[in-house]
């Protein structure tokens, strides 16, 4: 029988190849070892919030939250491949993630460019003939709110060291510095502005047919072996619970909060525990 500690490695191996991809441990010691200066001093929030497990549920909220905006959806359904290649397009952002956040100042710069010279190229026309445009400073600012909230939220109920309302207002600050990076004008700096900036898109959010199958396809038929479902379940589950209600009712996404304070949110820290232990184990 193996050890605890061969599960732990074999389990945090299996957990780091779906979310970083077959190049992740190179890109892992270049973002960690490379020397220089970085955007974000090991101090700053924004690395305990994105070095954290919540991010695993943190980050399927932000995709359904983000879906509601019709032109952001429009762009995400004819671009991202998000069907097709669902793994890759999560390493991608993974790595996005990891690379603003703790590497070097140079190779945070390059991911933005990168990122900004494909936005650039994402253009197309709604089925209703609206226009859109990834580059569009409006859908920058709705995805980078959506995404920003997300994290935070997630890290508040699950994170390992949850912060307090300043860390948290300096969470906020961190990732506008991203954001204007991305060409995303006046990003919020604090949850007060965080909450409004959301507040003002709501009139904007639809269900689109879009919208409801990039949920439907993200909560019931995942790309993951079948003994990954019930995990993966959890982890769903935990992500609808923490949107708001009406976020839900567009997408046909159940309410059920009784269920959701006592079964899903313990089954959500036991994951991110788990989470947590197969991929940080301590040093030997």
């Amino acid at each position: 029988m193996p050890g605890l500690g061969a599960v732990r490695d074999r389990l945090g191996a299996q957990l780091f190849a779906r979310v970083a991809g077959p190049g992740g441990p190179a890109r892992r010691a270049r973002i960690h070892g490379a020397p220089g200066p970085r955007w974000f001093e090991a101090d700053r929030p924004i690395r305990v919030v994105h070095g954290d497990a919540s991010m695993f549920i943190g980050g399927l909220r932000a995709l359904l939250l983000q879906s509601l905006h019709p032109l952001a959806m429009a762009a995400v359904a004819a671009h991202s491949g998000y069907r097709g290649d669902p793994w890759g397009r999560l390493q991608r952002t993974t790595a996005f993630l990891a690379t603003t956040t703790f590497g070097t100042a140079e190779d945070a710069q390059h991911a933005v460019d990168q990122v900004r010279a494909v936005h650039e190229r994402v253009r197309g026309t709604t089925a209703q003939g609206v226009p859109y445009h990834a580059s569009d400073p409006h859908l920058l600012a709705w995805v980078h709110a959506a995404e920003t909230d997300s994290f935070l939220r997630a890290h508040k109920r699950y994170g390992a060291r949850p912060l307090d309302v300043d860390g948290y207002d300096a969470y906020v600050a961190d990732t506008a510095r991203v954001a204007l990076a991305l060409g995303v004008p006046d990003p919020p700096r604090d949850q007060a502005e965080l909450a409004r900036q959301l507040a003002a898109f709501r009139p904007e959010l639809r269900s689109t047919p879009e919208a409801r199958e990039a949920a439907r396809f993200l909560l019931l038929t995942p790309p993951l072996p079948l003994a990954a479902r019930p995990a993966y379940g959890v982890l769903a589950a935990n992500a609808v619970a923490l949107l708001p209600r009406w976020a839900r009712l567009p997408l046909r996404l159940p309410w059920l909060p009784g269920l959701e304070e006592t079964g899903i949110r313990l089954a959500g820290h036991a994951l991110t525990g788990t989470i947590r232990w197969a991929m940080t184990p301590p040093p030997r």
